[in-house]
């Protein structure tokens, strides 16, 4: 105890004197000697020799008082879940058998008027505690257990050794009693009960029992109580209390013996005679009479820390309470004295005041400040041990405050060169806790590298395998180890973590490592190797074409040549060759290959017009270079600004510098041009109506490359036949012009036979001799009828170069062929012309002369004919009967006159079809003799109608007049 430190932890809050004010109660009240106290719910309650009970508010501030006993008030007890007061006293005997002792229990929530200056709870129980089974004996001790409410467990210890139980509901009467035995009945001595000690741990219930000569712990939830002796020396006066733990405390005066259920625990040496033992918020509160001077110590001891936390001397103490955060000594005066427990600041403050800083750590500790609290106590101890130069246990106090100390403050405390290892430790310590940020894990990385500590770097860097979350920033260790040259070390980062794009990086741009590059990406997955290609392909397409070309083809087909014919839907979800042009910036051969690997593989890309497109440039292009007009959006505007420059001037160079090539470039060109025409009539099939690439872009290509072939088949394809002949026209290839009019020229085939006019009109005005290809013409343009001869002949005399002899057997032919003409419509008219003075002298007839009608027998069924009777003016007569309803037709003219009619409504309604005239004026050889038949016919004569109604008119008079 020499050995421990005292401290003023707790201080005096107030002094105070537990009497009745004047004018309360009777002058010999204020006399009368304290015998019991209590205290819970606010209260403090006191019971005087006289049979009184006064209770005392916060401030011991008299409430009021009551008499619950005739004559003294022994033991007391203020209940905690129920404002019930337990007493147990001497009232007035009423017999010599019976005890006057009798225990009561009040409900201070019901208060009965007995006067006009008292009041008085209502007692809601009495027991006697003496019996025949339980004889009476002096009591010692008292203690009260609540249980489930309203259940209490009463006991009582006696002066023989015995503790009488008691349970149940006192105030409905519903109780058991029973007995338990400290001492054997076979002993001649029997002690005393000087303490009693419940123990509740869960479901079980133990007592502990202490007399002078023994301690002893009955197990209540047995059958009967097992009692167990836990040891064979007690204690002599009433030193007895029980600690938050559930821990029996024996005050004697060697020690404070501590008991569990297994017997006795730790003691701790104080001497001087332990008057009263206490426990108080973790602290042993203890009144010590010195043998010597009689007087008496109180002190309050932290067993965890060993210290001393509060010394005072007082008067003789009969009671300590624990109320209102306080303790309440009651001396034997009746005066009180409330001491508190300072708060936490103001404890640290003394202890800081004398560099006790480890005190001050316990002390936090032990009564379980906050986090904050306790960091900000070992930060000061930090400081103070920094202060000293103590550089290693200044960083062991500031470790512990990680989590609460900005490791700002730490840090730059440490930054010189001669503490990096201090520095170091710290930021482990930090980023085992996962509390780093990015500046820490470069500060950290940078201290293992200017130590060279290649162990401590591999075991920050690889000691996570079993937990697999790295607990820094990895881009920013990376970045510090690359910088250091620790190539391997940041690998192995950027591997766990999963940042493939800086594990690439290293391989590629520091280390060199391109085969290795290449496995890896094998090994990603999809997506994943996808990114990576597309940000470093361009080195590996350079340094490891072949093999990039493999990964790439991989990818986007999945192996396609085991699937065959993937369906679209599947091919859909790959990568498309697209995504990587631009890693082929600088190497269009290794493009063309990719793309040609690609296109017999997967035959049904759903970008298959873009790579195409991409191949067709590639093909067609003089000069092997990346394409750019494919890779241009819109579609139609595909040279555009320095681009179409650029192919202008390699189009008009293309003849000065295709002498300079040699002759393997001359070779490679021809073979990537026919690989372009074989590409654009596969990509066109026949009963496709658009090819699988873009026609705009492909003609382009072609004529800025004079790619000749495929500018033919294009036009061809598109059936635009006049810009194919115009082609050979260009190149003034006039066996190649003719062939290609009789492919393109013959309407039976579905060709356009204008081209011949058109390649007339060539010949005419070339300027030179081309006589024999001018017959062949006009023998074509004569077997389809193309031209007139008018036409032909102002054609051709715009060719000063041509003579009379190239034409004169085609118009000696066409003359011919026009008389004869001439006279078929001359013969045809005569014959028109016949007939129409027939029919009008036939109208006349029927207009001016009366017909006679001879016929005997009716036309249709041939009988003899008879009245009534019906004549027609084409001299068919019928019965009337034979008729029916039609009487105003001939039954055998009737269909040829509606077909004359029909066709009549026909014509008409084509005169007014426009559109129809001028489709058949167009389509025809000779669009004249489209007119004139619309003329012939009366389509369009003014005097058609007039002629038509006039007839009709004619026809219905006659009919009308039989």
């Amino acid at each position: 105890m020499y050995q421990w430190r005292k401290f003023e932890f707790f201080e005096e809050k107030y002094a105070a004197k537990c009497v009745v004010p004047d004018g309360e109660e009777d002058d010999d009240l204020a006399t009368k000697k304290i015998t019991c106290c209590s205290s819970g719910r606010g209260k403090v309650v006191t019971g005087f020799d006289d049979g009184n009970v006064c209770l005392f508010d916060r401030g011991l501030k008299f409430n009021y008082a009551f008499k619950p006993h005739a004559s003294s008030v022994l033991f007391l007890q203020q209940l905690k879940q129920r404002n019930f007061l337990v007493t147990i006293g001497e009232d007035e005997q009423l017999s010599p058998q019976q005890s006057p002792l009798c225990l009561k229990v009040f409900d201070l929530d019901k208060m009965q008027p007995e006067s006009s200056s008292m009041t008085s709870p209502d007692c809601v129980g009495i027991l006697r505690i003496f019996t025949n089974q339980f004889p009476e004996a002096q009591i010692t001790s008292f203690l009260v257990l609540e249980e489930v409410p309203p259940i209490l467990l009463i006991a009582i210890g006696l002066d023989n050794g015995s503790i009488y139980c008691i349970k149940g509901d006192i105030a409905r009467e519903r109780i058991s009693r029973f007995k338990l035995q400290v001492e054997s009945y076979s002993d001649k001595t029997l002690s005393s009960i000087n303490g009693l000690g419940f123990r509740v741990d869960g479901r079980s219930l133990q007592l502990f029992a202490v007399t002078p000569s023994s301690v002893s712990l009955f197990s209540l939830h047995d059958q009967p109580p097992r009692r167990q002796t836990l040891d064979q020396i007690g204690c002599d006066g009433h030193s007895v209390a029980m600690s938050d733990r559930s821990e029996l405390m024996i005050g004697r005066p060697e020690a404070v013996y501590f008991y569990e259920v297994d017997g006795r625990g730790p003691c701790w040496a104080f001497e001087g005679e332990k008057k009263l033992l206490g426990w108080f918020r973790g602290y042993l509160l203890c009144v010590i009479a010195d043998q010597r001077t009689r007087k008496h110590t109180f002190n309050i001891y932290d067993l965890k820390n060993r210290l001393i936390a509060h010394s005072a001397s007082v008067k003789e103490v009969s009671h300590m309470l624990y109320e209102w955060g306080n303790i309440i000594l009651i001396m034997s005066d009746k005066s009180a004295l409330c001491i508190g427990e300072k708060d936490m600041e103001s404890k640290l403050d003394m202890l800081f005041k004398k560099n006790l800083y480890t005190v001050a750590i316990n002390l936090v500790q032990t009564q379980q400040a906050d986090a904050a609290a306790t960091a900000e106590v070992l930060r000061k101890y930090g400081d103070h041990l920094y202060s000293k130069q103590d550089y290693d246990e200044a960083m062991a106090q500031y470790i512990h405050t990680i989590g609460h100390l900005e490791p700002s403050y730490v840090i730059q405390k440490f930054l010189d060169a001669q503490r990096i290892y201090n520095l170091t430790n710290y930021l482990e310590k930090l980023h085992e806790k996962g509390l780093a940020s990015k500046d820490h894990t470069t500060l950290l990385l940078n201290c293992y590298t200017k130590l060279k500590d290649v162990e401590k770097l591999n075991l920050f860097i690889k000691s996570d395998d079993s937990v697999g979350e790295l607990k820094f920033d990895v881009e920013t260790a990376i970045r510090v180890c690359r910088a250091a040259n620790y190539h391997e070390h940041a690998m192995y980062v950027a591997k766990k973590a999963g940042r493939h794009e800086w594990y690439l990086k290293i391989l590629l741009e520091d280390l060199d490592r391109y085969e290795e590059a290449l496995e890896y990406i094998s090994s990603l997955e999809a997506s994943q190797a996808g990114m990576t290609i597309k940000e470093y392909g361009k080195i590996l397409i350079e340094h490891k074409p072949v093999e990039t070309i493999e990964i790439l083809i991989r990818l986007c087909t999945e192996d396609g040549d085991k699937r065959g014919d993937s369906n679209g839907l599947y091919v859909s979800m790959l990568p498309s060759p697209v995504d990587f042009l631009s890693i082929f910036i600088h190497h269009p051969q290794s493009l063309m290959e990719f793309l040609e690997k690609y296109t017999n593989k997967v035959k049904d890309s759903p970008a298959q017009v873009e790579i195409h497109n991409t191949l067709l440039e590639l093909y067609i292009a003089n000069e092997l270079n990346f394409p750019s007009m494919s890779q241009v959006n819109g579609g139609g505007d595909y040279l555009n600004g320095a681009s179409a420059k650029a192919a202008t001037l390699n189009a008009e160079s293309n003849g000065t510098t295709a002498g300079k090539k040699g002759s393997k470039e001359e070779k490679d060109r021809l073979v990537r041009r026919e690989k372009g025409l074989r590409l654009l009539k596969s990509a066109w099939p026949a009963e496709a109506e658009h090819p699988l690439y873009d026609v705009d872009l492909a003609i382009i290509l072609c004529e800025m490359n004079a790619f000749k072939d495929g500018l033919l088949y294009l036009y061809e394809k598109m059936k635009l036949y006049k810009e194919v002949i115009a082609c050979y026209m260009q190149a003034h290839d006039h066996e190649g012009l003719i062939a290609c009019c009789k492919k393109l020229g013959d309407s039976v085939k579905g060709g356009d036979p204008t081209l011949w006019a058109d390649l007339l009109k060539y010949f005419g005005e070339l300027g030179e001799d081309c006589s024999k290809e001018v017959k062949e013409v006009l023998t074509y343009i004569e077997r389809d009828d193309i031209l007139p001869p008018i036409i032909v002949l102002q054609t051709l005399s715009r060719n000063p170069c041509l003579t009379l002899s190239v034409i004169k057997d085609y118009i000696a032919r066409k003359l011919e062929q026009e008389s004869k003409m001439i006279e078929e419509d001359r013969q045809a008219i005569e014959k028109y012309q016949e007939d129409t003075l027939a029919m009008r002298k036939e109208i006349q007839d029927l207009r001016t002369n009366a017909r006679i009608f001879q016929l005997s027998k009716c036309t249709t069924c041939t009988f003899t004919l008879d009245l009534p009777a019906v004549h027609f003016m084409c001299m068919h007569s019928f019965h009337l009967r034979c008729l029916g309803d039609n009487e105003k037709e001939c039954p055998e003219c009737a269909p040829e006159y509606r077909s004359v009619l029909e066709m009549k409504r026909n014509l008409e309604q084509n005169s007014k079809d426009q559109d129809r005239f001028f489709h058949q004026i167009k389509n025809s050889k000779d669009g004249f003799s489209v007119i004139a038949e619309y003329f012939g016919k009366g389509i369009i004569s003014k005097t058609s109608n007039g002629s038509t109604s006039d007839l009709r008119a004619a026809a219905s008079s006659s009919n009308s007049g039989f």
